[in-house]
């Protein structure tokens, strides 16, 4: 979460309808401690992905320097784990209903966290780059199929409070793996950093193996390829969730291609910092948790169309604002970018589960697919603007997605307004004066 989302907040899934949701009291409430188990289970998973997803984006310049790659070959290696999790998500929520939810979340992240600890043994980039897309593909299980569980195994009344919890794992997490990875690289190098991540995301893993409930409230279900695959074409077909799937894309992209190559401005002319005080950037990434929680309040006061407008302007002046050459301006322009990142990706990811009226998780799924593809492709090309022209370049590619957004925002908006005076019965579009 999302991060990614993100961490990444992601819509309630189906199980909310799912007829043992209506009658069922047994479910878990606070107080009680299966609940506290299954928060917490959920809060270490989210750890582990966000640890493992993000291990190496703070080893990138340690990665450029040892190997003698370029930031966009280096890239390639936090590029590919978010490429293998969007290939994965819609496969792993299909076995989920198949197999049961901790089934699939618990194989998950002990094969993800197994080939962590392969990482620092890779030869060379190519090896490296490989292992991250098959660890990013078994990772999928795990976010495509815990917003299900909770939904299926939490009251109601306390599913806001699990979930919130679990995303505030995804975040702390994502903070932690990079500033653990980075520190760590720093001083030992990144093999050392990768290891050091590995060895926290196992604990993490084992942590919630260990505390997850049973589920109770699980229906096996048959893998139907032919009925997952008219969900997702219905899905693809609506253009309102088109557009919001697109407005992940977009803001993932920003956030990929800054947080590529932030680092390796950090370190170089002029500012150049250490790299162990280059790594601490990710610190910033905690503003993230308190905008995505403000975002349902804007939503509310500005309407979601105001909120994405909001969220695109804020990250818009970061970018532009972090253009000076000034440690300052940078670290502010920093600062809004995540904020506005976080606040739109909560904006759209939200909106997707009150457009979706069936097939919910296959709808989150799609976002989430959306969403990490941009990671994949906006770090990608950042790096590789960076390594052609610099910061300007990274930012030229952050202010190309906004206005993108912009322009999808825009058409929405003009979408609503002629729809709103054809209901009024006025003509769908003024005419020219």
């Amino acid at each position: 979460m999302q991060p990614a989302s993100t961490g990444a907040s992601v819509a309630v899934p189906d199980a909310l309808t799912h007829p043992s949701s209506l009658f069922a009291d047994d479910r878990h409430r606070p107080g009680q401690r299966a609940f506290r188990r299954a928060n917490l289970a959920l809060f270490a998973a989210g750890i582990a992905t966000f640890v493992l997803l993000y291990s190496t984006q703070g080893l990138l310049p340690i990665l450029s320097a040892d190997l003698g790659i370029t930031p966009g070959q280096a890239s390639w290696t936090a590029s590919a784990a978010t490429l293998g999790l969007a290939l994965g998500l819609l496969p792993a929520s299909a076995l989920s209903d198949r197999y049961g939810r901790t089934a699939v979340m618990t194989a998950s992240v002990l094969a993800a966290s197994a080939l962590a600890l392969a990482l620092p043994f890779a030869p060379d980039l190519t090896t490296l780059v490989v292992l991250r897309v098959v660890q990013g593909a078994a990772l999928a299980g795990l976010p495509a199929t815990a917003m299900a569980y909770l939904a299926e195994e939490v009251h109601p009344s306390a599913l806001a409070s699990a979930m919130g919890l679990y995303v505030a794992g995804n975040s702390i997490g994502g903070m932690g793996g990079r500033l653990l990875s980075g520190w760590t690289a720093a001083g030992l190098g990144w093999r050392w950093g990768l290891a050091a991540s590995a060895a926290l995301a196992l604990l993490a893993a084992l942590a919630f193996r260990l505390l997850i409930p049973a589920a109770r409230h699980f229906t096996p279900a048959p893998v139907d390829a032919r009925a997952l695959a008219r969900t997702v074409g219905r899905h693809l077909r609506n253009p309102l969730l088109v557009r919001l799937y697109a407005l992940g894309l977009l803001f993932m992209a920003v956030f990929g291609a800054v947080y590529n190559t932030v680092g390796y401005r950090l370190i170089g002319a002029p500012f150049n910092l250490p790299e162990s005080v280059a790594a601490s950037i990710f610190v910033v990434y905690l503003v993230g948790t308190g905008t995505s929680a403000a975002a349902g309040r804007l939503s509310g006061r500005l309407g979601r169309r105001g909120a994405l407008y909001t969220a695109i302007g804020v990250t818009a002046v970061g970018l532009l604002l972090s253009l000076a050459d000034s440690l300052l301006c940078a670290l502010l322009g920093l600062v809004l970018i995540t904020a506005g990142f976080f606040a739109g990706h909560a904006t759209a990811s939200s909106a997707v589960g009150r457009t979706a009226t069936e097939g919910r998780a296959q709808a989150s799924a799609l976002y989430l697919i959306a969403y990490y593809l941009g990671n994949s492709l906006g770090g990608t090309i950042g790096a590789d603007a960076y390594h052609s022209t610099g910061w300007p370049g990274a930012a030229a590619v952050g202010l190309t997605a906004m206005t993108l957004a912009a322009a999808v925002t825009l058409y929405a908006t003009r979408q609503a307004i002629t729809a709103r005076r054809t209901a009024n019965g006025l003509p769908g579009r003024l005419s020219a004066q």
